[in-house]
């Protein structure tokens, strides 16, 4: 058998796969660490005009280096392929310890969302906002501590800048000033995401949770919720004063570190002397004369994507999500057809939005996407997976994907 090497990391099995990118296990032969490589096709970025994206995403990983977010070693590349060396992280996704086991105990909660207070004070200190924490992306290492990933939808403004703009993130996480529309302090709608995260690991579900997303925002404006009466009162308090619908009232984190029920055998997380970072890597590996002719070929793009699943979902004229999610039947009886422009990641993101605002559980993981519930009658479960789908002789920007919906009723495939 051919052993296969990328400078100093020798690949193993393949662990994940996305539409952009493959992850492979590999080793570095010069420690015996275990690392995860991400490897993406060049051409297939730059097509798709992500480079900037992923530019931005590989940069602020590698300025946040803290033992409770996800550490990205450095970045190789060949004139074909990019390879993305990041900290391989086994125990999985904190998402799915909860569906596993339900609420989680009041002291393991607790530590959990110590470490998660720390990595995103550490980010802040950093400048960087994550607006996506929720916990699948919070992964657990072989010793059971947190780790923050996913900084797609980060932000690191330049200097000065303190308002945001974007409204992005997932609905049920989000601050209601980013659902205002009217511009938001990064650092304080984290917080409020970390306070939904803290209710949802002592419950075991969502503080906000509802059928339509007009109600649901409705909710999250005023901050209509309540805390089960298991909850200690420390964490009621805690919870109430993150949870405030006022981001000039609402806690920081400077005063969550000085709450009594956060500092019970709260020990801080020990900073490690990191070597200076070096974004020399991450600027080879982009910065590719390729990139330039391509987008000076006439394709006739204007420039990147700038929808996210919130435009989506009011401005999409072809993913008409009726048919898949209409209570009214039992089963889906014809077969349904989209294509959507839009690339993968917006299309799976607005399907999360829409499913979880109907009251569905989502798991998103490798582009593949699986949406679970109950009939309203409680008597029959429902389960839908959504998988990209390789489609020849299209436009390189169109996505296909496959539906399967398997019900008490029997088992079925459609194609959108």
């Amino acid at each position: 058998m051919v052993v296969r090497k990328v400078g100093k990391y020798e690949l193993g099995r393949t662990i994940g796969e996305g539409t952009f990118a493959k992850v492979k296990f590999a080793q570095n032969t010069e420690t015996g660490e275990s690392v995860a490589m991400k490897i993406v096709d060049r051409s297939t970025i730059l097509k798709r005009k992500m480079v900037d994206q992923i530019k931005r995403e590989i940069s602020i990983m590698k300025l946040v280096r803290h033992p409770c977010v996800v550490r990205l070693y450095e970045v190789l590349a060949s004139r074909t392929k990019i390879y993305i060396i990041l900290e391989y992280i086994t125990g999985g996704e904190l998402f799915d310890q909860i569906v596993r086991n339900g609420r989680l105990g009041e002291s393991e909660a607790r530590k959990y969302f110590q470490q998660l207070i720390d990595g995103v004070d550490y980010c802040h200190s950093k400048g960087v906002y994550h607006r996506d924490l929720k916990p699948e992306n919070l992964l657990l290492d072989s010793q059971g501590n947190l780790k923050i990933s996913d900084f797609g939808l980060s932000a690191l403004p330049e200097q000065g800048v303190t308002i945001l703009k974007t409204t992005c993130g997932t609905p049920n996480y989000v601050a209601p000033e980013v659902l205002s529309h009217k511009g938001y302090n990064g650092a304080v709608a984290d917080v409020w995401s970390c306070g939904v995260i803290l209710y949802v690991l002592m419950a075991g579900y969502l503080p906000f949770d509802e059928l339509d997303l007009p109600t649901l925002y409705s909710k999250i404006d005023k901050a209509e919720f309540a805390c089960p009466s298991y909850f200690a009162l420390g964490a009621k308090s805690l919870i109430n004063r993150i949870l405030d619908p006022n981001p000039e009232t609402r806690i920081t984190i400077a005063e969550i570190r000085k709450d009594e029920w956060f500092l019970k055998d709260y020990t801080p997380v020990q900073l490690i002397d990191y070597e200076h970072v070096n974004l020399d890597d991450v600027y080879a590996a982009f910065d590719d004369p390729e990139e330039q002719i391509y987008a000076q070929d006439g394709t006739g793009d204007t420039g990147p994507l700038t929808l996210n699943a919130f435009d989506l979902i009011v401005l999409s004229h072809g993913l008409n999500l009726a048919t898949l999610f209409d209570r009214g039947k039992d089963s889906m009886k014809h077969q349904t057809r989209f294509i959507s422009h839009k690339p993968a990641n917006v299309v799976l993101s607005s399907m999360e939005v829409v499913s979880q605002s109907m009251g569905f559980k989502t798991h998103i993981r490798n582009y593949k996407m699986r949406v679970e519930g109950l009939s309203a009658n409680k008597t029959s479960h429902f389960s839908v997976i959504l998988e990209q789908e390789t489609q020849k002789n299209t436009l390189s920007s169109t996505r296909l994907f496959v539906v399967s919906l398997m019900t008490s009723f029997g088992s079925r495939q459609m194609h959108l």
